[in-house]
């Protein structure tokens, strides 16, 4: 403590003009604190949210169904403390296989959550168009972030092939993606590929908001996936064929395993973003975070309560990002620690 303390007395107060700087500093910060503190125990009127908290969580879900959405959400929450935590279990069998099911477990929430809200199981159906508020959000960014993945590794992929069809369509999906807006993609999605369905053919709307966000979030995807590719010493494909591995073996087990662990933290920048941008759904109508929010301030007894309502929506984005945040670097700090330098191979 002594030795921190000394260290931190250095950065901050080594000379008399950085002491009167970090005085101002603080004292600036704890006037902001001080005047933040009283409008939030004192001025604020939290009954917006209160009153209407259900509508942030579910929707417009069926009142009798509640237990669903938040039944998905108590496992999506455990699962989160339980990684997180993952590090500091004790060291027994149990929780061993436990962190060993942790993967499986995030990769079947997705599957069973969309059955579960949708009416699997001999449950009641509810139409997706009754979904919203945090509950739609989450499906959205989740099932977005698993086609999106495959896809822009795919992408990335044909953007490094020998064979010219391959690499320039490639090329060409990715630079045509991050050349257009994505609320354009997102009313193409929701817009015109029904224009484009044979005669009696739809698409759920979620699953269309869902490809949407995939299709735009898979370009992006694409180029740190290529950047975590380009980075590894050519001695790695030469030691793999040295070893006599095919081609796709080269590139399944050796390749892209070190690619993506150094894309990751790219990766989840772009995670942190697919949440964001699901906002971006309020503009067509959906019921998400914002759009219940949207609804709820065009009410007459709330009207007016824009910096509470805002100021808890931040709160909330900021919850599920720093989550987010946390788990891919606990995913980091795990695969750097398990592995060397790529130029070690």
């Amino acid at each position: 403590m002594k030795l921190s303390i000394t260290a931190l007395r250095r950065q901050l107060f080594a000379s008399p003009l950085d002491g009167l700087i970090t005085l101002l500093l603080l004292a600036c910060s704890g006037w902001l604190l001080a005047l933040l503190g009283h409008w939030v125990l004192a001025l604020a009127n939290w009954k917006v949210v209160a009153s209407n908290l259900p509508l942030y969580l579910m929707g417009l879900y069926p009142a009798a169904a509640y237990w669903r959405p938040l039944v998905l959400m108590a496992c999506l929450v455990l699962l989160a403390v339980l990684t997180l935590l993952s590090p500091r279990l004790p060291r027994l069998a149990v929780f061993r296989w436990l962190q060993r099911l942790l993967p499986w477990l995030w990769l079947l929430a997705l599957p069973l959550g969309f059955w579960l809200l949708s009416g699997g199981l001999g449950l009641d159906p509810v139409r997706t168009r009754q979904w919203g508020g945090l509950t739609l959000t989450l499906v959205v960014t989740a099932g977005s972030a698993l086609l999106a993945l495959p896809l822009g590794v795919l992408l990335a992929l044909g953007r490094r092939s020998p064979y010219p069809l391959v690499h320039h369509s490639s090329s060409f999906y990715v630079e045509l993606i991050r050349a257009v807006p994505l609320i354009s993609v997102l009313f193409f999605g929701q817009l015109l590929i029904p224009l484009f369905l044979p005669s009696g053919w739809t698409i759920d709307r979620v699953l269309r908001a869902v490809l949407s966000f995939a299709f735009f979030a898979a370009a992006y995807v694409a180029e740190d996936v290529r950047g975590g590719l380009q980075a590894l010493p050519p001695t790695q494909r030469e030691a793999a064929h040295a070893l006599g591995l095919s081609v796709v073996q080269t590139v399944g087990l050796v390749l892209l395993p070190q690619a993506l662990r150094i894309a990751l933290p790219a990766l989840t920048n772009q995670l942190v973003g697919l949440v964001q941008n699901t906002s971006l759904l309020a503009i067509l109508g959906a019921v998400e975070l914002l759009g219940i929010s949207r609804s709820i301030l065009a009410n007459p007894q709330f009207i007016g309560r824009y910096l509470e309502v805002y100021v808890w929506l931040g709160v909330l984005y900021w919850l599920i990002c720093t989550t987010m945040t946390l788990i891919a670097r606990q995913l980091e700090a795990r695969l750097g620690a398990g592995a060397g330098s790529p130029s070690s191979g």
